[in-house]
């Protein structure tokens, strides 16, 4: 397992991040608790997850009830001091989470609180914004984004806001280090001006989707990283399951992401079959697993911190964690370079 460090922090993670977003629906506690114990034991040090969660679907139900299990498995095991932690925010946009507030100064500490409290710990690892209050081209939006409404100065004073709150909860003891994500170039940046001109938190991670389907981090984003030293935490390297090949001819396995949310997300689309299909063509013509493929992909680009993983399977997760011990020739490169030049946004 290869380690790395969170942009200018101390924090040190493995560059496969458990990923957790499908325990309280997918997945039953025991499972989360089997999962737990497996990375560990295989050097996977960082765990992600986010008040949110978990998700497929979301719901006031089970809003929460992540953090929770993870909580639970810190008291049964002692492992708190073992595991870099790192969670999220929630913002705008659900009526059961804090009556739909956008992300604020009262949000930010009502929300750190209670996720320490559920996760019975008394500090957490990296806390990050989930997505921008203004939007952004995430989560399938780049095919409709305008940001040539947004307020500027509002959007500033906004961004100095919750990084005083959060500098509030760096003086306190309760966060170690800060992260954003679903964020762009342009927000980045102005999160590390005012940082930098009023001595607050500096983020260190930004959590974006990134892999062979989707892959704006390699442009202007991947400059950011390397110049500021911001790096990447890919969520959703096998998009949302698509390049693990499961889903080609129209398949959708009973339990999985597909047969339960229709369109994973928006990616499971006609647009993305067919280079889908090539990637999955190519691992087989080297010997590969699509899956460790994919996410082998990731851990070689420069700006990935770590790549987040998730699984509803023991099966899935060995497979992930199993792409560490991957390395992809220069022909598999080439393959996926040319690729990815036939197919540079499929989903």
């Amino acid at each position: 397992m290869k380690y790395n460090t969170l942009g200018r922090t101390d924090i040190s993670v493995s560059d496969i991040c458990l990923g957790t977003m499908t325990w309280g629906s997918q997945n039953t506690e025991a499972e989360a608790f089997a999962q737990m114990d497996y990375a560990l034991e295989k050097g996977v040090n960082f765990f992600d997850t986010a008040e949110l969660y978990p998700t497929t679907p979301l719901s006031a139900e089970t809003y929460t009830d992540t953090e929770k299990m993870i909580g639970n498995w810190f008291e049964k095991t002692g492992k708190r001091k073992d595991v870099v932690l790192a969670t999220k925010v929630a913002g705008a946009g659900r009526p059961y989470i804090r009556g739909g507030a956008p992300i604020n100064a009262d949000t930010i500490r009502a929300a750190v609180d209670a996720s320490l409290q559920r996760l019975k710990t008394d500090y957490i690892d990296l806390y990050q914004i989930h997505w921008p209050n203004r939007g952004h081209y995430h989560f399938r939006g780049a095919w409709n984004y305008d940001p040539s409404h947004q307020d500027r100065a509002l959007v500033v004073a906004e961004i100095t806001e919750k990084l005083e709150a959060l500098q509030d909860c760096v003086a306190a003891g309760k966060i170690r280090a800060i992260g954003l994500s679903n964020e762009t170039t342009w927000g980045i940046q102005k999160y590390l001006t005012i940082a930098e001109q009023k001595n607050l938190p500096r983020v260190a991670t930004v959590q974006n989707e990134y892999n062979l389907l989707y892959r704006t981090h390699d442009l202007d984003m991947a400059e950011l990283s390397h110049h500021e030293q911001v790096g990447l935490l890919a969520y959703s390297p096998l998009a949302g399951g698509l390049l693990s090949g499961k889903y080609l001819g129209g398949v959708k396995p009973e339990g999985s992401r597909g047969a339960i949310n229709g369109n994973i997300g928006g990616r499971l689309t006609p647009h993305q079959e067919p280079a889908t299909k090539a990637y999955v063509e190519l691992a087989k013509q080297h010997g590969l697993d699509p899956s460790q493929l994919a996410l082998a992909f990731c851990r070689t680009r420069p700006f990935m911190a770590s790549v987040i993983i998730g699984a509803t399977s023991m099966d899935q997760l060995k497979t992930d964690i199993g792409a560490a011990d991957i390395t992809l020739s220069d022909e598999v490169m080439a393959g996926i370079a040319a690729i990815h030049r036939q197919y540079p946004m499929a989903i």
